[in-house]
């Protein structure tokens, strides 16, 4: 009984920070309809980022969030206004073709900057952990899942209670009804991209104290985030929630009951059971051609 407790609290810190890593890519496609391949890139990134900042000012990975966050929001408002902006009308195919460009480019230059050696981050309490009963918390997983929480909650806010926010929400729901109210879809891409490269710059802090890494590793984590989407569905925040949260599970219960060279496979069957079992995903909605289809 210990054991499937540990591996349930296991599951649940690391799909917190999922849940995170998601939340970006699922904002955008839910707005934009751009599926961003370049998310996983941009993750790698911030981690690369945080590694720079610990390793060079001493600075701590966690609290690196507060540099790491508005600096790829910056960027990312920068990537929409050069690359995406320009084929923002154009079919899904052109954006995945786009940010999947983009995905390498940043590979080859996080190599030239960085290497492509495997790195990582390793604060004094990385080997710490907290204990209640038999239940061991390691501590940087804790830190990281609250931290992420806070994120969200911050997300949330931003979205429920702000006028940007509620742009964004509109242009989600409705594109077509929310410029005929006045609201200005261009702008609101522009935020909501760089908003969501935002939330991926926090995680990449979170994750480059919990993983190593280096700039191929992208491929691994976009495969990871898009299978929670899938599951989850496309476009929806409660669903990347979700998502994460019961991919975090699958994860850790491969690792402890089968092996921890399968917990790789498993973004990949999620994806492929969901579009065979659910297509639109356990939040996600059936759009008027799939219900005539």
């Amino acid at each position: 009984m210990t054991e499937l407790i540990q591996t349930i609290v296991f599951g649940l810190l690391i799909g917190g920070v999922y849940a995170l890593l998601a939340s970006g890519l699922t904002l955008i496609f839910g707005v934009m309809n751009v599926i961003n391949i370049a998310h996983g890139a941009f993750l790698i990134l911030a981690a690369f980022l945080t590694f720079s900042l610990w390793s060079g000012l001493g600075i701590d990975p966690l609290a690196a969030i507060v540099i790491t966050t508005p600096a790829m929001l910056a960027f990312g408002w920068l990537v929409y206004v050069l690359t995406v902006r320009p084929i923002r009308r154009a079919p899904p195919s052109s954006s995945v073709l786009l940010t999947f460009g983009l995905a390498l480019v940043l590979e080859a230059a996080m190599g030239l900057i960085w290497g492509n050696d495997s790195h990582s981050v390793r604060p004094p309490y990385f080997t710490q952990s907290f204990h209640v009963s038999q239940i061991v918390l390691p501590k940087a997983q804790v830190y990281a899942c609250a931290l992420a929480v806070v994120v969200l909650g911050g997300l949330w806010l931003f979205l429920a209670r702000s006028w940007s926010g509620r742009a964004i929400r509109a242009a989600a729901v409705n594109p077509q009804g929310a410029e005929l109210v006045g609201i200005d879809i261009v702008r609101v891409s522009a935020i909501t991209f760089a908003i969501g490269v935002a939330t991926v710059g926090a995680g990449g802090s979170l994750i480059s104290v919990l993983y190593p890494f280096l700039p191929g590793a992208h491929y691994i984590w976009i495969a990871r985030l898009l299978g929670i989407i899938v599951l989850g569905g496309m476009g929806s925040l409660r669903g990347a929630l979700i998502g994460a949260l019961l991919l975090g599970l699958a994860e850790t219960f491969t690792q402890t009951y089968l092996s921890a060279q399968w917990a790789t496979a498993v973004p990949y069957a999620i994806i492929l059971v969901v579009l065979l079992v659910r297509p639109q995903g356990i939040m996600g909605t059936r759009l008027r051609e799939d219900v005539a289809a």
